[in-house]
Order: C-alpha cells, then structure tokens, then sequence
C-alpha cells in the first residue's frame, strides 16, 4: 500500500476473512476502502492474469528442462 497509496475500492470474491481484514484497516481510516463482493467482478480482475499467466507457466516447464540437460551435460564431461 505504501508504493501504490490506499486504494479507493478493492475487489474480492466471497471470502469472510478477507472482508473481515479490509473492515479493520477500515475502522482507523478516515476515508473507508469500499469493498465490492461480487463474483463476477473478481472474474474480470482475474481474468486480467491471463497473459502473464500464458507466458509464465511455459518458462517454468523450461526451468524444469533446462536444469535436466545441464545436468546430463555435466554427467557426460
């Protein structure tokens, strides 16, 4: 929160612990964080992820592959 300042509105799916943390942060604010519960809102917010997420999980298969050959490059010299 520090980088970025305090946000307006936060977005969150169903969740009660999470409503619950926003509400006291809320209670020693002036200016309150208005919390949106709605399911279909959190979607588009995750949705959002999609691209990095496409980009992302096929270089962690690299890692994977990479360190095995480096590893049987090492076996062999």
């Amino acid at each position: 929160m520090h980088a970025n300042g305090i946000p307006e509105k936060v977005t969150m799916d169903r969740s009660g612990a999470n409503k619950a943390a926003i509400e006291k942060i809320n209670d020693g604010m002036e200016i309150k964080i208005i919390v949106r519960q709605v399911k279909y809102l959190n979607n588009i917010v995750e949705q959002d992820h999609r691209a990095v997420k496409r980009v992302t999980i096929p270089m962690l298969n690299f890692k994977s592959s990479a360190k095995n050959a480096l590893a049987g490059v090492n076996l062999c010299t």
